[in-house]
């Protein structure tokens, strides 16, 4: 017995909306008719909303999707595009999308279309860059520990002496010296960071704890000016992980988010987590995949970050601060990738997104190790045998 047509309408949309694509139905008229629940969050915008605009009114300006849309109407068959660009102010930065589209045979007129973001795989390829890039500065911090740290500790010593033997008016000279060879010090030591091979001691570890514990720590000092809001997915299972790490992660994390936001009022700093089944690494040497369905996220409502910056974000040095080292978001990507996982950044205006995906703890034992892994989705399946 087949079911009643309202109920057959309600399971249909019950089974777009588990879709973790952006689905959508654009009528002949060019009003989006239908959207899932992955649609109105890439959109930006509800359900209802959309169904009173034409699909213009959502992508950029002579977007292909638009005449992908009437090559449909005409041939009556589908047709598949990839690599289409819908980058925009509302959508976002990076949108590159592989687009379906299809006729609907009871709709004349009217054209489905499936959206595959691909920027999760072009920014999975980017995070082993990353991973390359803190390979690299490894090296350098284990060079600069021997070769620097030790002449600067002669010049200092040196400038001491010289200060009990100078007049008042050259002392503020060799205090400048010691000041200065303190702070290249002070860097050489936050580089060796990156030169620590050993592996990491991990447990599984309630992500909560870790935020509200960065939250109250931020709320007591660099962020007392500013609301920090939490969505939790209280169901989450543990992340496995090293708790003082993620917590230096995290802390990080929000530290820029409040930077960025400054004494802008109303600056705002959103944690959520959720879980996110379909990322998946590949383990180097080894046919196992391991999944990484735990998405850890920090946003902040501040003026967003320069579109030239955006790529290289993460790379050692790179940094928007006057006074920043960059050295911040390099130690953030590598402890995440030490851990297996993967951190990107999606910026807007006024809205900065920092995504963090994880593997959980499965039953409390120990997860499979995915150092020197690569990412997939999909479209993706690289392996990155280089050792870390």
């Amino acid at each position: 017995m087949s079911p009643a047509p309202a109920s057959h309408d309600a399971l249909a949309a019950t089974v777009l909306n588990a879709i973790r694509n952006p689905v959508i139905m654009v009528d002949e008229a060019g009003i989006i008719r239908f959207a899932n629940g992955e649609a109105e969050s890439f959109f930006a915008a509800s359900a209802a909303y959309m169904s009173r605009h034409h699909i213009a009114a959502f992508i950029p300006f002579g977007s292909p999707l638009l005449l992908l849309l009437e090559q449909v109407r005409e041939r009556h068959t589908p047709v598949n595009e990839y690599r289409v660009d819908l980058s925009s102010p509302r959508i976002g930065q990076e949108k590159l999308v592989d687009i379906y589209a299809a006729p609907v045979a009871s709709e004349p007129g009217s054209v489905v279309v499936v959206i595959q973001e691909r920027t999760m795989a072009d920014k999975m390829d980017r995070q082993l860059t990353h991973r390359g890039a803190a390979r690299s500065v490894s090296g350098l911090a284990s060079m600069l520990a021997h070769e620097i740290k030790n002449p600067l500790s002669g010049i200092r010593g040196a400038a001491q002496l010289l200060e009990m033997s100078v007049g008042n008016e050259d002392r503020s000279l060799t205090r400048l010296i010691c000041d200065e060879t303190d702070r290249i010090v002070s860097l050489v030591d936050r580089m060796e960071v990156f030169s620590d091979e050993r592996p990491v001691d991990r447990v599984p570890v309630n992500i909560h704890s870790v935020l509200e514990h960065v939250k109250v720590l931020a709320q007591a000092g660099f962020a007392r000016h500013i609301r920090i809001s939490e969505i939790y997915d209280p169901s989450l299972p543990p992340v496995y992980a090293n708790r003082d790490q993620l917590i230096q992660v995290f802390l990080n994390l929000v530290k820029n988010a409040a930077e960025s936001i400054g004494a802008k009022p109303g600056g705002e700093i959103l944690l959520t987590t959720a879980y996110k089944p379909g990322i998946r690494v590949s383990v180097a040497g080894s046919r196992e995949k391991v999944s990484l369905p735990l998405e850890f996220c920090v946003q902040d409502n501040g003026p967003g970050v320069p579109a030239d910056i955006l790529p290289h974000l993460f790379d050692p040095f790179i940094t928007t601060k006057t006074n920043g080292s960059g050295l911040g978001l390099a130690l953030v990507a590598k402890i995440i990738g030490d851990h297996g996982g993967i951190v990107e950044c999606d910026s807007y205006h006024n809205r900065t997104i920092f995504r963090i995906f994880m593997p959980m703890s499965r039953g409390g034992a120990a997860a499979e190790d995915v150092q020197g892994a690569s990412a997939e989705t999909s479209h993706v399946n690289r392996t990155d045998g280089a050792s870390r």
